[in-house]
């Protein structure tokens, strides 16, 4: 009898694109905050999420992959044309 643990196989979940996420508004002070404990603390998006009230850990990771991704660098553009 074998009582050792097998690995399930995970349930697929929905997952977005990347290209899909809407861009994340942050206010001024949030977004130095943000920079700030990255320099400190690197990718610890709990514990810089936990420092900002009323923002979880996946809405800082996709605010600090959008500003800082390659992918996004365009749609960045795009959206600063559009409020000019």
């Amino acid at each position: 009898m074998d009582r050792r643990r097998r690995k399930q196989p995970r349930s697929c979940s929905e997952e977005v694109s990347s290209i899909e996420w809407e861009f994340i508004n942050m206010s001024e002070q949030e977004e130095d905050l943000i920079y700030r404990m990255y320099k400190l603390v690197g990718d610890r998006w709990a514990l810089i999420a936990g420092r900002i009230p009323g923002r979880k850990a996946e809405e800082i990771e996709r605010f600090w992959i959008m500003r800082h991704g390659e992918v996004f660098a365009s749609r960045r553009k795009e959206l600063k044309k559009s409020k000019s």
